[in-house]
């Protein structure tokens, strides 16, 4: 039985479908940023599956080297061959390649891509003595949430100056309430309740939490609610300890929810 692969959904709350869509055609990078959970990976999940493109996604990391995404020899049997790595494979065959909070990866890799960011479009591999043009339907598109998090890296002005941004942020409760019912079919009172606690929580400045409620985690409570996990239960497992591991401020949020929900 050949079982139909499930579409992405993605809502689009601005002109960010559009703004891809001219970049795509002007072979232009872009850049989102926007704190964690709000859409940029499904974003271009999305777009991707829309424009028919195959996307590469590399979750960068402090040890994430530009070896990592260009290549590296191997020995195989008795001779050294080479193999080619995502950013590699994405500009040779014309894929999108996404790398997910690119502010997080060595420096190396930002020089790396700087000659894929401008009107060269290409990448010299100094191992191969080789220069790739890009292929015309290659798209490089990177993440970073700026600044949410204590201790979070920067990207450098000069780096940021080479993209073209989007600024993602959590949608309107409207538009959550939307996001929520389609992603897990739990009832519009239920994810009216889970978008009132994400909005109060995301108000509570005073309680100095490092990230806030995301739309992710309002829907990862509301699919356990509608798998059958009691809904004070799920919005605890789901919300409130993902977030901390204070126990005073556990509690506190913890009996917030109980009220709300």
């Amino acid at each position: 039985m050949i079982v139909a692969e499930k579409q992405v959904y993605y809502k689009a709350i601005g002109s960010e479908v559009e703004v891809f869509n001219h970049l795509n055609q002007l072979q232009l990078p872009l850049l989102l940023k926007g704190p964690t959970g709000t859409g940029k990976s499904r974003f271009v999940e999305f777009m991707a599956q829309e424009l028919d493109k195959n996307l590469i996604t590399v979750s960068c990391h402090e040890e994430t080297s530009s070896t990592d995404l260009i290549g590296r020899f191997i020995i195989k049997g008795a001779e050294t061959i080479w193999i080619d790595g995502p950013l590699s494979m994405a500009i040779r065959n014309g894929s999108i390649l996404y790398l997910d909070e690119i502010a997080e990866a060595r420096p190396d890799v930002i020089v790396a891509i700087h000659s894929l960011t401008d009107h060269r479009r290409e990448l010299f591999i100094d191992k191969l003595g080789e220069t790739i043009k890009a292929h015309p339907d290659f798209m490089l598109v990177a993440s970073f949430n700026p600044g949410y998090q204590r201790g979070f890296k920067e990207l450098k002005p000069s780096t940021r100056q080479r993209f073209v941004v989007l600024d993602f942020d959590y949608p309107s409760p409207k538009v959550e309430v939307e996001i929520l019912i389609n992603e897990t079919e739990v009832s519009e009172d239920v994810a009216k309740k889970l978008v009132t606690i994400g909005a109060k929580i995301r108000n509570l400045t005073e309680l100095g939490l490092t990230e806030t409620v995301s739309t992710r985690l309002l829907v990862d409570a509301a699919k356990l609610i509608q798998n059958g996990l009691p809904k004070r239960l799920a919005v605890y497992v789901a919300i409130v300890l993902p977030l901390t591991d204070e126990k005073e401020t556990t509690e506190a949020l913890k009996d917030l929810c109980d009220l709300m929900i």
